[in-house]
């Protein structure tokens, strides 16, 4: 005889209940998030991300590296990602990026996976964009 068991939940992901200690310390009506449902919204290929950085100038702009597949960037604050790397890079993994301060136009990126894993994946150098990632 198999033996059942009761599908547990998680009160932290159930968007129906109203017993959510996170929503009721914050003081947020519970009932306003019920009609609340999760959505992908992309990018759908990026992969795990440990690279991040914003546009100093334009508050909209953001650039991710993910460690399989490039650099991404966003001109509508995370709404649209497009890959900006393709064609570009010899290798996918990123483990930084940065914005320069007094030149937002001007973007590094440091290859290679910052974190040590069994499956970790190499760099092969440093990149510079002069153009915001166009190049």
């Amino acid at each position: 005889m198999a033996k059942k068991h009761a599908a547990s939940k998680n009160p932290q992901h159930d968007q129906s209940s109203n017993t959510n200690p996170t929503v009721q310390k914050s003081g947020i009506d519970p009932a306003l998030l019920n009609s609340l449902k999760w959505r992908l919204i992309g990018p759908f290929r990026g992969g795990r991300v440990v690279a991040v950085a914003g546009d100093p100038i334009h508050p909209q702009v953001f650039y991710f590296g993910s460690t399989g597949g490039g650099v991404w960037k966003t001109t509508d604050g995370g709404l649209y990602w497009e890959n900006v790397s393709d064609g570009y890079f010899k290798r996918a993994s990123v483990g930084a990026i940065a914005v320069t301060a007094s030149d937002a136009k001007v973007i590094y990126v440091g290859m290679g996976e910052t974190t040590i894993r069994n499956n970790v994946s190499h760099g092969d150098g440093m990149y510079k964009s002069t153009d915001a990632g166009k190049t």
